[in-house]
This record gives structure tokens, C-alpha cells and sequence, in this order.
């Protein structure tokens, strides 16, 4: 017999806060004339980054490239992506959120989850008119809208946050998850992709409340643990907890950059693969990580990839061991032919630096001065900047301009420097461009 998909109240009350269209709301909200407009961000990349939901009601779509966009929306504004000011409001944002509850997960940028459970009392409200209120403080202090899901679990909270969107606020209870699942497709469930619904269908599963009440023994024996999680919760348990603690580790990280115009300069692009390469190693260290392996990825101007992978003696953070090592067969990734347009490297089997061995080969007293230049070389950045100090490889990313031409244009912010900012080193200020009358 299946599990019924009701429970009698709130065990716990998670909500999931979602900003709407957040990279374009974000140009909106700092510049009140581009309002009611179709604002459109990603020009540097030639594709579409985020979009209000006035493009979107004309058609645009995420990863669209801009000639495309042109023809369907002929007075779209395109804009360059302005990751810095959209990092600083996501920063309120969650603050805002955490007046409400210190339990906060920082999902991605423009989301997060907040655990309000036992909350009524110090806050003098029911779990609605605290999500209600919160909804009101985010919108109001930041100046443009939120939708957001209240749910026993992190799953239902994350389905009611997409329900009435943009600006909405759904709560759904234990007993009218069903309701909510009946109609929502399977292929909408978080963490359920094309393939998996196309998996799905062939069982004649179509919606989520058909996958709800499979039984467990079914979803364990045809699907792997997240999608048993995923089962869990459709059921109103609470599985996933929420990671409120910052990242100290990674599995893996990974760095990729667009650059424009495409480019089949064979020092061009080793500089710009070159220029990720420190970047990831970067992390790496100051996570105390060292990896044991590589993929090194080129993108071409038509979108096609090819990758490498690079397997080290010895895990390692430093980025001209790297680079040594891919120096000799780039060749074998790079194409004259073909003009590139990004490069990135993704570095696995990270493990924790103070545990690694050395082989017989491996020299500890020059292994030992490696270690004290990338202290010095890291704390330089800390105090002057990311790229303060670089390595010869990456010299032409440094010398020439990520995009050139009418990709180029920078992000206003960075031409409105504040008394005693510099290119590289400002203060955490999202500047209002708006005409104050």
C-alpha cells in the first residue's frame, strides 16, 4: 500500500526564496528608466544571461543568442553583466533573510532556503505572515520582486516558490501537497532533467503526483538515492537538510571565461586557459585543496568542445605544475582552424593538503620553496588584488580586454569610481543610476 502524501501540520517550515529574473531585475531596480523595458544582460557573451519579463513575454529565452533575440524583440536593451553589483545584493538579500531566521542556506545567487520552524512566537506572526512580511522587506529594500514557497521540505518549498511567480507566495501544507503535484509535470520536479522524465515516461510516469505514488520499493529499485530523496520528500518528510555552515570544501572546481572576439591566436587562447588555470588553483589553495587531476576544455566559435585530461604524480595547487604539464600536448586540443570563443579547466580528486605524500622523485626542499612563493604571490592578491602578480603564460589574457568591440562595453559601475577607488580595488557600493530629481 502506498504512504499517503498528507501530514496533519507543519513538522517543519522551510521556505525557499527565489529573486525574479534576478540579473535584469537587478539593472531595473539600479536604473528606473529601463523599467517596463525588455532588458536583456549577457552582451559580453553573445548570449542571453538573464532576461526581464518583458523580454520573456516576447519570447526570449535563456542561452538565446543576441542576433536571434534581435529579431524577436527589436528594442530589447542588451546589457553587459555586472557580476559584481549582483553579488553585493545578493549579499542583502540573504542578510535581509537572516533577520528572520539564522538558518539559511545560500543556495546560488539569486536563492536560498530559510528554516522558520518554532519562529511564530519571536516573530508574533503564523509561518504565512512570516514569509509575507519577508517577502515585503526583500521587496521593498531591494527594489524589485520575490517569489516565494513555504513547504514542509526544501523540495515542496522550492515547487510553491515557482507556483505564482513572478512576485507570488505560495504555501502549501502537508495535506494539499497532492493537489500541488497533480498538476506539475514530472519533468518540473527539482533535480529531474530531460533524461530522467524521458526514463520516466516510458514507466508511464508524467506527472509529479504519479512519481509520488510509486511505491518505495519501485523508486529504489528503478532510480539512484537523490531521486529516492526527491520520493521522500514529495511524501512530506524532510530529508534534505539545509547546509547553513559556508563552503569549506569542494569535490571539484572548475573556471571557464568567454572571451570575444573569437580567436584562433594559438598564444591567445593557452593565455586565456592559462589565466583560468591560476584562477582554479587559486581556490584550490585558499581552500587548503590540491588536486590530483585536470580537464582542460576549449569552446569553439559554433559551440563545439574539446577537452583534455592532465593526471598529476602528485595532487598540487600550483598552477605552473599545471600549466607544465599541459604545455606539451595543447596541440592535441587546440585547432588552427578553428576560432575559439572561452576556454575553462576543471580540477578533480581534490584532497586536503597537509595529507599528501611525497614520492621517492618528489624534492622536498624545492617542493617546500613552491609552497612559500604561493603564500606570498596569495597574500599580494589579497591586499592589491586578484591579478595583482600573474605567471608569464598569462600575460596576453592579462594585456588585452576580455571583449572587444560592441561586446567590450564594461558595466557602468566600473566607470563610476567613488574618491579613492581604483580599477581593481572599490568598495562594496551597487551604485543607483537613475536620474534623482
Amino acid at each position: 500500500m502506498n504512504r499517503p502524501l498528507t501530514i496533519a501540520h507543519f513538522p517543519r517550515a522551510i521556505l525557499h526564496v527565489d529573486a525574479d529574473a534576478f540579473f535584469a531585475a537587478v539593472e531595473q531596480s539600479r536604473n528606473p528608466s529601463l523599467k517596463g523595458k525588455p532588458v536583456i544582460t549577457g552582451k559580453e557573451r553573445g548570449i542571453v544571461s538573464s532576461m526581464s519579463y518583458e523580454a520573456k513575454a516576447r519570447g526570449v529565452t535563456r542561452a538565446m543568442r543576441l542576433h536571434e533575440v534581435r529579431k524577436l524583440c527589436p528594442d530589447a536593451v542588451f546589457l553587459s553583466s555586472d557580476y559584481e553589483t549582483y553579488s553585493l545584493l545578493s549579499m542583502r538579500m540573504f542578510a535581509i533573510v537572516r533577520r528572520f531566521t539564522p538558518d539559511v542556506e545560500e543556495y546560488s545567487i539569486d536563492e536560498c532556503f530559510a528554516d522558520i520552524t518554532g519562529m511564530q512566537r519571536a516573530l508574533q506572526g503564523s509561518y504565512e505572515k512570516i514569509a509575507e512580511r519577508m517577502k515585503q522587506t526583500l521587496d521593498r529594500e531591494l527594489g524589485f520582486t520575490f517569489s516565494l514557497g513555504l513547504g514542509p521540505n526544501k523540495v515542496i518549498a522550492k515547487i510553491g516558490s515557482k507556483w505564482k511567480k513572478p512576485s507570488g507566495l505560495t504555501c502549501i501544507p502537508g495535506w494539499e501537497i497532492h493537489r500541488y503535484l497533480a498538476e506539475l509535470s514530472v519533468d518540473k520536479l527539482w533535480g529531474i532533467g530531460a533524461q530522467t522524465a524521458a526514463y520516466l515516461a516510458k514507466h508511464r510516469v508524467f506527472t509529479a503526483l504519479e512519481f509520488a505514488r510509486k511505491p518505495e520499493s519501485w523508486i529504489r529499485r528503478y532510480l539512484t538515492k537523490p531521486f529516492v530523496e526527491l520520493w521522500q520528500e514529495l511524501q512530506g518528510d524532510s530529508v534534505l537538510v539545509l547546509e547553513t555552515c559556508p563552503k569549506e570544501s569542494y569535490q571539484s572546481i572548475q573556471k571557464f571565461k568567454i572571451f570575444s572576439p573569437p580567436s584562433q591566436d594559438r598564444g591567445f587562447v593557452f593565455a586565456q586557459l592559462s589565466k583560468n588555470i591560476e584562477n582554479a588553483c587559486m581556490k584550490a589553495r585558499r581552500y587548503h585543496l590540491a588536486a590530483g587531476g585536470a580537464t582542460c576544455l576549449l569552446r569553439t566559435q559554433d559551440f563545439r568542445n574539446t577537452g583534455l585530461e592532465l593526471r598529476f604524480t602528485r595532487p598540487t595547487a600550483f598552477s605552473h605544475e599545471v600549466i607544465r604539464a599541459l604545455r606539451p600536448i595543447f596541440d592535441e586540443l587546440f585547432h588552427s582552424n578553428d576560432f575559439y570563443r572561452s576556454t575553462g579547466v576543471v580540477l578533480f580528486n581534490l584532497k586536503c593538503d597537509d595529507i599528501i605524500q611525497l614520492t621517492l622523485f618528489d624534492p622536498p626542499v624545492q617542493i617546500d620553496k613552491y609552497q612559500r612563493v604561493y603564500r606570498a604571490v596569495d597574500d599580494l592578491r589579497r591586499r592589491y588584488g586578484k591579478h595583482t602578480v600573474f605567471l608569464g603564460s598569462s600575460f596576453d589574457a592579462h594585456a588585452f580586454t576580455q571583449h572587444v568591440g560592441e561586446r567590450g562595453d564594461a558595466p557602468e559601475r566600473k566607470s563610476l569610481l567613488l574618491k579613492g577607488e581604483t580599477a581593481r580595488k572599490r568598495l562594496g557600493l551597487p551604485m543607483f543610476l537613475g536620474t534623482v530629481k
